[in-house]
């Protein structure tokens, strides 16, 4: 069992930046891969990034590359979101989220753990 909280988030100004902690409580967290996803108003819930459990392979949307950059400190069971060039579309709730089975880092459905959940707003 993994509990996940996000924290980090807040309001920016385009062009900002801001970084998301997703702390995770429970053993083995280094065994899991972990991933971020955000969901605006309206939308379905999307990838964003996401990191392998030894941290070697990274995979990012599209929409992102290039502007966020993810990592993780197996140490301190936390995973990081680094969003710079913020632009309003970056507008969601960003949530964290652990897996252990094999397969895509990008599908959500494997992912078993999810946090609650942490509000960014990007402003024009």
């Amino acid at each position: 069992q993994v509990q996940l909280v996000e924290s980090g988030g807040g309001l920016v100004q385009a062009g900002g930046a801001l970084r998301l902690s997703c702390v995770a409580s429970g053993r083995a967290f280094s065994t899991y891969h972990m991933g971020w996803f955000r969901q605006a108003p309206g939308k379905e819930r999307e990838f964003v990034t996401a990191i392998s459990w030894n941290g070697y392979t990274r995979d990012y949307a599209d929409s992102v590359e290039g502007r966020f950059t993810i990592s993780r400190d197996n140490a301190k069971n936390t995973v990081y979101l680094q969003m710079n060039s913020l632009i309003p579309e970056d507008t969601a709730v960003y949530y964290c989220a652990a897996k252990s089975r094999a397969g895509s880092l990008s599908l959500r459905t494997l992912y078993n753990y999810w946090g609650p959940g942490t509000q960014v707003t990007v402003s024009s």
